[in-house]
């Protein structure tokens, strides 16, 4: 049965990842009766959520953002329970090797704030992490930290449980259809415009992701998100992987490597990639990826490459996301920008959005750091952490 577009909503999301699901499932569990969602897309969750890498940690340098880990991944750990989904969820821990004498001293001012949080990550010298993974070469390797209840999930569960559990409580979520403009008012929102028909609203939800910026367009208004590539591998089977490998991260090299089957799922930032959105894998890149991925752990060298693909971080200047109302358009909000480590916190931020448009305010977890007006008003937070 093919679904009519309503000519009204209460409120449209833009945007079918997970920050956009996961919105529309708490809204409409929260009572909210009229909830539209507009993914362009023939799938959810196929861009940015479905081309990461599905890791979960508490293992930032901000408090705001190892609050919101410590309010999402509780929440996926209840995910199958709650919602009804597999997600494949793996405590197997973050592990980041430390090679370079500013991140030690950076992890040591973070393990400090999150230990103060109540995250105990633990400290490790060479030693004992040839002892957790002696499958790495620890060339250069300084410390490094860990923490066991890192892990990772399933990015394509996460969106389909929440699209199930949305529709079930009454959101409609539609596939296949590109808004092409935001109507305003005066300063006040009054829709969406698409190719099969305008939608009256009131609220309108930006989780477009690294295309939230011409979203944000569309409303007059300058969102600070830009589109990056990364790319991924996995490797053919390699027996030698234990079942618990942790997920590892080179921090210096923005290098990781985590088990994915019976092989192995290995990525490398470019430090010099243009914004952009091209999404081709870049082979010269993936050459210089793999060799220092070998060089890491020589094992890789035995093994072949199985699949490959590009996405798309979705970054701001400081790497924290952008969430919450803009001031200069009545009724339109934002929920992007999450740096490369979005899907993870996709659980809390849709709850914290709901809360947003239903009570005013987001009162489980206090976001008023993470507003568009603080990039112009000096109050940006770094995130060290980034990968």
């Amino acid at each position: 049965m093919v679904m009519e577009l309503p000519r009204t909503a209460d409120v449209v999301i833009v945007g079918g990842g997970v920050m956009g699901v996961s919105t529309a499932c708490h809204l409409a569990d929260q009572g909210c009766e009229n909830v539209v969602l507009l993914e362009r897309q023939p799938f959810f969750g196929t861009e940015a959520t479905g081309k990461c890498a599905g890791g979960i940690r508490y293992q930032f340098s901000t408090g705001i953002n190892i609050a919101l880990s410590q309010m999402s991944l509780p929440m996926l750990d209840r995910f199958e329970e709650e919602i009804g989904q597999p997600i494949d969820l793996r405590r197997c821990g973050y592990l980041f090797l430390l090679t370079d004498e500013k991140d030690v001293t950076a992890f040591q001012g973070s393990m400090a704030l999150q230990h103060r949080m109540g995250v105990e990550t633990e400290w490790l010298d060479p030693d004992e992490i040839a002892g957790m993974v002696p499958l790495l070469n620890l060339e250069g390797v300084v410390a490094g930290t860990f923490h066991s209840a890192d892990g990772l999930a399933d990015p394509a569960g996460v969106v389909l449980g929440y699209v199930s559990a949305a529709r079930r409580s009454g959101a409609l979520l539609f596939n296949g259809i590109e808004v092409t403009g935001i109507t305003v008012a005066g300063d006040r929102i009054t829709g969406v415009v698409t190719e099969q028909g305008e939608i009256s609203s009131p609220i309108v939800v930006n989780a477009a992701g690294p295309w939230a910026a011409a979203v944000g367009m569309m409303a007059h208004i300058d969102l600070p998100v830009v589109p990056v590539r990364r790319q991924i591998a996995v490797t053919t089977p390699i027996p030698q992987i234990p079942a618990d490998l942790p997920f590892i991260i080179d921090f210096a090299k923005s290098l990781y490597f985590h088990r994915e089957g019976p092989g192995v799922l290995t990525g490398m930032s470019n430090p010099d990639e243009p914004a952009g959105f091209d999404q081709s894998v870049d082979e010269t890149w993936e050459s210089m990826h793999l060799e220092s991925a070998m060089h890491r752990m020589p094992v890789l060298a035995e093994a072949g490459i199985t699949s490959r693909w590009a996405g798309l971080y979705e970054v701001t200047p400081d790497a924290h996301p952008i969430i919450g109302r803009v001031s200069e358009v009545e009724g339109f909000l934002v929920i992007c920008g999450f740096s490369g480590h979005g899907f993870q916190h996709g659980p809390a931020c849709g709850m914290l959005m709901a809360e947003e448009i239903l009570d005013g305010r987001a009162h489980s977890l206090d976001i008023a750091s993470l507003d568009l007006a603080r990039f112009k008003e000096g109050r940006s937070i770094d995130e060290y952490h980034v990968v």
